[in-house]
């Protein structure tokens, strides 16, 4: 073989090792990734409060430092103006439990009282998402899944 072929097979070789190495590493930075998402509501009845209840798993190689859930009604502002991660700051996180290599099953649950069902706006409502994993990276998802107050 021509000093020239070995040269440039070798050159080739340097080049795709780079290029995987860079391709590892990016892989492994990716942000979380919410998936299977449900919401399921259940209102008031009698004297017994009401649930909104809400699963996902959320997948991140570097682990999952916070989940952030927020329901918003269809017809309000969020609707408009769109929601963003700075909204989703101050409201309540899901609880997190292992469920698989880097997944990680989220459940969050409230009460619904009388009060706050008689409160609510009628019709669709969504369930925002914001996942924050360790190394910082977030995915925001203002539709998560939907339920209905009737």
């Amino acid at each position: 073989m021509s000093r020239r072929v070995v040269l440039s097979v070798a050159a080739g070789v340097v080049v795709l090792g780079g290029a995987g190495a860079f391709a590892l590493a990016y892989a492994g930075e990716q942000p979380p990734s919410v998936a299977h998402s449900a919401a399921r509501y259940a209102a008031p009845d009698g004297d017994r409060s009401g649930s909104l209840t809400f699963t996902t798993d959320v997948k991140v190689s570097s682990g999952i430092k916070d989940v952030k859930v927020l329901a918003w009604p269809a017809n309000s502002t969020f609707a408009k103006k769109g929601l963003t991660a700075k909204d989703m700051a101050a409201v309540d996180s899901a609880v997190c439990k292992p469920s698989g290599e880097d997944t990680v099953r989220c459940t969050y649950s409230a009460t619904v009282t009388r009060a706050d069902a008689e409160a609510s706006p009628r019709g669709l409502w969504h369930v925002a998402v914001l996942a924050t994993a360790k190394d910082g990276e977030t995915t925001l998802d203002t539709k998560a899944a939907d339920f209905t107050v009737a």
